[in-house]
This record gives C-alpha cells, sequence and structure tokens, in this order.
C-alpha cells in the first residue's frame, strides 16, 4: 500500500515535470521568436508595423520571406519559430465591422493574443470597453457600438 503511494506520487510529479519542460520549451521557442523580431525586423520598422497586420502563419511567412530578400537579418531555420510567434501574438483577427478599429486602437497596449483569448457576453465586453476607456482608450459612440458587437460576435464566452 506505501508502495502504490510513492509510485504514485513518484508518477504525478513525473508527470508535473515533464509539463513544465515541454512549457518551458513553449516559452524558450516563443521567447526566441520575440528576439528575433527585435534583432532582425524592430531594427527597420517599428512594432506598429506588426501589430496592426494581423496575418496568419502563410501571410507572416510571405512578409517574413519578402523582407529577408530585402537583407532582413533572419535565418533560414529560424523563420518558422518567428512566424509561429507573430501569429501567435499578432495573428488573424475574424473579418467584419470593428476589425480595422480594434487593429487600430487595441493594438496600442494589447497584442492580438490577448484580445482572441478573452471571451466574454456582450455586457461584459461593454464593460471592458468602458474600463479601457477609463485607462486612454479613445472611442466615439459609433466606434463603441461597432467594436462591442464585433468583440461580442466573434469572442463570445
Amino acid at each position: 500500500m506505501k508502495f502504490a503511494g510513492k509510485a504514485g506520487l513518484w508518477l504525478g510529479a513525473t508527470i508535473a515535470l515533464a509539463a513544465l519542460t515541454f512549457a518551458g520549451g513553449q516559452d524558450e521557442a516563443l521567447s526566441k521568436g520575440e528576439k528575433i523580431l527585435n534583432a532582425s525586423c524592430i531594427t527597420c520598422h517599428d512594432l506598429r508595423k506588426v501589430q496592426t497586420q494581423a496575418l496568419d502563419a502563410e501571410g507572416w511567412t510571405k512578409i517574413v520571406n519578402a523582407m529577408v530578400e530585402k537583407g532582413a537579418k533572419v535565418q533560414k531555420g529560424d523563420i518558422p519559430m518567428l512566424v509561429r510567434f507573430l501569429e501567435d501574438n499578432y495573428g488573424p483577427l475574424p473579418e467584419g465591422p470593428g476589425k480595422a478599429i480594434v487593429l487600430e486602437k487595441c493594438t496600442v497596449c494589447h497584442d492580438l493574443s490577448r484580445v482572441r483569448q478573452h471571451l466574454a457576453t456582450p455586457e461584459e465586453w461593454a464593460d471592458t470597453l468602458g474600463a479601457m476607456e477609463n485607462e486612454g482608450l479613445m472611442l466615439n459612440d459609433e466606434e463603441f457600438a461597432t467594436v462591442l458587437k464585433y468583440l461580442a460576435r466573434n469572442f463570445r464566452n
């Protein structure tokens, strides 16, 4: 009985360690992707150009390859890691009225992964937008309504 308890404890610790190792590997890759972005892209462009693209992996790959052809210093083997980082943090958003406003205004403070991961009811989105206005977000009444509909339709809890 004691052996089963120790074995169970050992198995649980092993699984937890494996999970931490795997997660650490992902963080390392994203960290490396961010380092590549900072060293290779941001030297010529400011981050706003990246933040407002909202491209999928195919779109980011085309952009990165075009920039490499123009002289960006990205090793060929690093391109997939950079593209994954770009897609995860500055990836696609659903089309529709409100997308342009989200790209223009929300990305001043938030990357797109934060927008995509925040699922809420329409009422919660209204509260979030109100809180963001208290933090400095400037939306007129029409923009507020458009963004609220966009977020509530596409990122609903």
